[in-house]
């Protein structure tokens, strides 16, 4: 029988998760500051609160929680470039929801066409007071945007092809698209659309996982800028 999962954290899970979560950013190189620990574990906790409720996620242990989602999510920081920032297929706001807690400076727009999971995200916004997040209950191919997203996030949600053409519409030539992938297929990327090519692929070491972690960032052939992300 699985443990069943605490409806909310209390204090003593606070610490040790905290110090996990330290621990874990500290192997990922990453400077965060105090208040943005605290708004990490306080989504986290609404994470657990909701997921009782609502299934957002399959994962029910905070621990693992802290390593499958929340450091996860972090890996992609040093990659994630640009003002406007687009996650597709969302769920419960991994990756953007966590990026957009440590990048204050960047603009995230998290999509979903699952009402639960908006719902929630939305409740998050109002609760750690989030300025630089919209969320958006809609299908990417039916989403309208003003502007052109500098990148376009996606964990597990589609093929690569699929998600190039499903954006086709948000995307300026100096777009990059960044996936986040278990495997990578050498189909999908032998059957990338005219016009788009792999710029690099990172191997992603995440803290607390063995399986494998991979980002592939794609870009336009029409970009000029042609800078490599390393």
């Amino acid at each position: 029988m699985k443990n069943k999962a605490p409806d909310t954290l209390n204090e003593e899970q606070l610490k040790e998760i905290e110090f996990r979560l330290r621990q874990g950013c500290e192997q990922l190189d990453l400077d965060l500051a105090d208040s943005k620990y605290k708004q990490i574990l306080a989504y986290l906790n609404l994470l657990i609160r909701w997921n009782k409720a609502y299934n957002l996620t399959s994962v029910r242990d905070p621990f693992e929680m802290v390593d499958r989602h929340i450091l996860d999510s972090l890996s992609i920081l040093p990659y994630v470039e640009g003002k406007n920032i687009l996650d597709v297929g969302t769920g419960a706001g991994l990756p953007g929801m966590v990026l957009a807690i440590v990048r204050e400076d960047q603009d995230y727009v998290l999509l979903d066409s699952n009402g639960k999971k908006t719902r929630f995200l939305t409740q998050v916004c109002l609760e750690l007071g989030l300025k630089n997040v919209v969320v958006e209950n809609s299908r990417i191919e039916k989403y309208q945007f003003d502007d052109c997203f500098d990148a376009i996030l996606t964990r597990a949600f589609a093929s690569l092809s699929e998600m190039l053409e499903l954006s086709g519409h948000l995307l300026k030539s100096t777009t990059r698209i960044l996936a986040m992938k278990a495997h990578i297929l050498n189909d999908e990327i032998s059957t990338l659309p005219e016009g788009f090519i792999v710029d690099s692929v990172k191997s992603l070491q995440v803290p607390g996982l063995s399986e494998n972690r991979n980002l592939v960032v794609l870009r336009s052939k029409a970009d000029n800028t042609a800078r490599k992300i390393v």
